[in-house]
């Protein structure tokens, strides 16, 4: 029960709940940290199983589980909070404090008794609600050994770590809040984001898998180009490439789908 490959797995849970704790004391510029880490476990879980020959029944549950929290109520939590953030009123830049302050106001504002208060951020729960039908589903669709169906729980999360990120990104580098992140950052657009990505999580969409038997070019053209493509995106953009990378990975798997396939 105890094997490396488990222990891994474990690793990726603890880093969710971290995120989850980040995220709630305020600290939006660590949360993504911790959520990278689980994505890191993630990936070692599954290679190191492979390695040894350690996969099984119970390794894939918990897996499961772990990705639930790291993958689903992490980012929806992470997300809670960046719904209540108001960028219009950062006219001096924005801080930890700022965002933590704005968070806690935002609570202590809600009266479930008067149902007064502003209840957006919750959308951001959604994510979580898809996830666990989305990881379901994974786990009994036989279809998915080589390939996915629907979005991976952790494509929908490195997307929406874009957020928290170009938050950080701001800070950091002190610029002012333009017309463009006020548009990114305001509140229906992230809704209707969550909601369309909850959708593609559930979808029939067939997208490819990472997963490479060999490394040679034929049969891994499209892994091969994601992978180039994207190094040239996070060089050029940034945090921005984030989530360039997920509409790459879409746009590819539709690709590989219409043309590629059929033709083969």
């Amino acid at each position: 029960m105890l094997n490396l490959a488990n222990l891994f797995t474990a690793a990726n849970l603890i880093s969710g709940i971290l995120a989850i704790v980040f995220v709630l004391s305020g600290r939006i510029d660590l949360a993504p940290i911790a959520v990278f880490c689980g994505l890191f476990f993630d990936f070692l879980d599954g290679f190191v199983a492979r390695l040894f020959k350690t996969s099984g029944e119970l390794g894939k549950q918990l897996d499961s589980f772990a990705d639930m929290v790291t993958f689903g109520v992490a980012p929806g939590v992470i997300m809670l909070v960046v719904l209540t953030v108001d960028l219009s009123s950062f006219g001096e830049g924005i801080s930890v404090n700022s965002i933590q302050n704005g968070y806690y106001a935002w609570f202590s504002a809600l009266d479930p008794f008067k149902l007064s208060g502003n209840y957006v951020p919750f959308f951001g729960l959604f994510l979580p609600f898809f996830s666990m039908f989305r990881l379901a589903k994974f786990n009994l669709d036989t279809r998915q050994s080589e390939s996915f169906i629907g979005l991976p729980t952790p494509s929908m999360t490195l997307f929406f770590m874009t957020f928290p990120l170009a938050l950080v990104y701001a800070m950091q580098s002190a610029e002012s809040v333009n017309a463009f992140t006020l548009f990114l950052f305001n509140p229906w657009f992230i809704v209707g984001l969550i909601l369309i990505f909850g959708l593609l999580m559930v979808s029939e969409i067939p997208l490819f898998s990472l997963k490479v038997k060999s490394f040679k070019w034929y049969g891994n053209e499209i892994r091969i180009m994601f992978l180039l493509i994207s190094l040239i995106l996070i060089l050029v953009f940034k945090v921005w490439s984030i989530a360039l990378i997920v509409f790459l990975y879409l746009i590819l798997s539709m690709i590989e789908n219409t043309f590629i396939k059929t033709k083969k």
